[in-house]
Order: structure tokens, then C-alpha cells, then sequence
């Protein structure tokens, strides 16, 4: 049986490690890498959206990252327990217009023994920005190491 490692039950150490997993994964903008981080029986709900399993979940992504340009995101720690770890996150990207938006969000996650995420919950909002509003100003793919949280940034 697959494993991702770090596994539950987790500790601040571990849980940590696995948002920041999370976020470099979904950072990379590649739905197949990032699906490997959840159970092939994996559900979602993602704002008004049901997802259910890895297949539905590369589609959603392909589509999600066609949509959402120039896509960056951070995600912070919130409180975890057991087999359990609750993020906040805000990702910012435009659309085909060149609109910026920087959406906001808290994720609950519940995880396997093999520590795939078989459980996702996701509530999303988005606010219109102008681009010299950004703030996640990293290049596309993984945040470097030292740049600000979401609470340095006062996100």
C-alpha cells in the first residue's frame, strides 16, 4: 500500500511538514503530482463543488489551473490533532482577462493511516485586487524558504 509520509498521528513537527507539503504540491500546478497526496476513495467538498476520487480530483485540478493563471499560495497551520490538521491559505492568480484575485480560505483534512488525505473540505473566498495590491510576489512553484507567512503578510 502507498505511502505519504509524514504519517498520522501527527505532532506540530509532523503536521507542519505536511501543510508545507500540501503547498508545495499544489504550488507545482501539476494535478497528477498533487493527486498522489490523496486516498483513491478521496472526497472533497471545495465551495460548492463535490469531488470524489484521485481521477476526479486531476480533473478538477487541469481545469482549475487552466482558469487560474499565474497561481501562488501559502498555507499556514491552524490546529491539528490525531489524524487530523486544519489549514488557512490564500492563493492569488488571474483569469484569462487579466484580473487579479487573491482568494482566501480554511481547509479541514482528515488523513489515512497510510497518511493520504482521504477527506478535504474546503471553504473559498475570493476579493478582486488590483496587481500592484499582490502580496505573494514569490516566483511560480515552490515559496522559498524565508519568505513571509500569511501572518507576516497580514493575510
Amino acid at each position: 500500500m502507498e505511502k505519504k509520509h509524514p504519517l498520522p498521528p501527527f505532532t506540530e513537527k509532523t503536521a507542519l511538514e505536511k501543510v508545507r507539503l500540501a503547498e508545495d504540491g499544489w504550488n507545482s500546478r501539476d494535478p497528477e503530482r498533487v493527486a498522489l497526496a490523496y486516498s483513491l476513495n478521496s472526497k472533497w467538498r471545495n465551495r460548492n463543488q463535490f469531488i470524489n476520487g484521485r481521477d476526479e480530483i486531476k480533473k478538477f485540478l487541469a481545469e482549475k489551473w487552466k482558469k487560474e493563471q499565474e497561481y501562488r499560495l501559502i498555507k499556514e497551520l491552524w490546529a491539528f490533532r490525531e489524524n487530523r490538521i486544519a489549514v488557512r491559505f490564500a492563493y492569488e492568480y488571474h483569469n484569462r482577462e487579466g484580473q487579479w484575485f487573491r482568494a482566501y480560505g480554511n481547509e479541514n483534512w482528515e488523513f489515512d493511516e497510510n497518511g493520504l488525505m482521504r477527506w478535504r473540505i474546503a471553504s473559498i473566498n475570493d476579493l478582486a485586487i488590483d496587481e500592484n495590491n499582490r502580496k505573494l510576489l514569490f516566483d511560480q512553484g515552490r515559496r522559498p524558504d524565508g519568505y513571509e507567512s500569511l501572518s507576516e503578510l497580514g493575510l
